[in-house]
Order: structure tokens, then sequence, then C-alpha cells
């Protein structure tokens, strides 16, 4: 199970190296399919970075077992968003506006992750739901 993980972190370093100057261009004022994709890529980019230094911080105030059962939530997770943005996305998928639809959604997903993980990290004593 750590090999997935590892995979993960290492794809998101990748990408972290792509995106300077690939995507230097104002977002707001994107007009083509082109830029709006990359615009969509670069925000998918900061919000997995995000969330895996969130995932990292929460991840190492757990014991041992609670991080198991965190990398294996994770990684249900990652199945989840990639198969529902999949789904999503598939009535564009063929046209010019499918990856702009999976990336935009992917982007969100990821994004609503690292809140809640957020949340976790910083739950207060007594919440039932607290895990630390």
């Amino acid at each position: 199970m750590k090999a997935p993980l590892r995979s993960l972190h290492l794809l998101a370093a990748a990408l972290l190296l792509c995106a300077g100057s690939a995507f230097a261009a104002d977002c707001t004022k994107a007009a083509t399919q082109a830029e709006m994709n990359a615009c969509a890529s670069e925000t998918l980019t900061q919000n997995d970075a995000d969330l895996n230094a969130t995932y990292m911080a929460y991840r190492d105030k757990l014991n041992k077992a609670q991080q198991n059962q965190l990398r294996e939530v994770q990684l249900a997770w990652l199945k989840y968003r990639d198969l529902s943005c999949r789904f999503q996305s598939s009535a564009s998928a063929r046209g010019s506006a499918g990856e702009l639809a999976r990336q935009t959604c992917l982007a969100d997903k990821t994004r609503q992750r690292a809140d809640e993980l957020k949340a976790l990290a910083g739950c207060q004593e007594g919440d039932l739901n607290c895990v630390r």
C-alpha cells in the first residue's frame, strides 16, 4: 500500500516542478480552450499540493493504527474522486471542453478533501468525530 501513496507524492512533486513556467498565463483572462485547460490544470496542481501537505501534517499527528486507517481512507477517496469526475465529465468527454470539465471537477473535489482534512486536524477535544 505504500507504493501508491509514494507514486502520488512523486506525481504531485513532478507536477509542481512543471507548474511554474507552463502556467504563467493570467487565468482571469483565459480565452482559448488551451488557456482554460492550462488554468484548470494549474488549479488542480495547487489544490493537490495543498491536499498533500494537509494530509502529511495530519497524518503525523496520528498513532500508527490511525495512520493506516487514514491511508486506506485516502486511497479509497482518490479512487472515488477519479471515478466520480470521470462520470461527471462524461457528457463532454469527447468535446473540446472535456478535459476542462474533468480537471475542474478534480480540482473542486481535491479542495473539498483538503478542507475536510483541515477540519479533522483542527477539531475540538470532546468532538466525538475528532481523531487525534
